[in-house]
C-alpha cells in the first residue's frame, strides 16, 4: 500500500474529500515525526509504539577498497507492533 491508496482509502471510509483525506493523512504523518524529531514515543494502543533508537559506534569494512571503517552512532526511528496487530497479521 503506497501512500496514495492509503489517502483513498481514508477518503472512502471516513467520507472525505481527497484534500481532506490528504491533509489528515500528512497531519498524521507529520505529528509522528516531531515527536520522534523530539525524542517522544508515540504509542497507538492496538497498534504499535514508534520510538527512537540509538545504535552503537561500529566497524565496518570498505567494500570497494576493504579498508576498515568506524561507522559513527545515531539514532534511528523504530516501530514495535502492538499485541493486536501482531495477532491480526498471524
Amino acid at each position: 500500500m503506497t501512500k496514495k491508496d492509503l489517502i483513498e482509502l481514508v477518503g472512502k471510509k471516513a467520507n472525505l474529500t481527497n484534500k481532506a483525506a490528504r491533509d489528515a493523512v500528512s497531519s498524521f504523518l507529520n505529528a509522528v515525526r516531531d515527536s520522534l524529531k523530539r525524542g517522544e514515543k508515540v504509542v497507538i494502543t492496538g497498534f504499535g509504539t514508534f520510538s527512537v533508537r540509538s545504535r552503537a559506534t561500529r566497524s565496518g569494512r570498505n567494500p570497494k577498497t576493504g579498508e576498515k571503517i568506524t561507522i559513527a552512532a545515531r539514532k534511528a526511528p523504530g516501530f514495535t507492533p502492538g499485541k493486536t496487530l501482531k495477532k491480526a497479521v498471524r
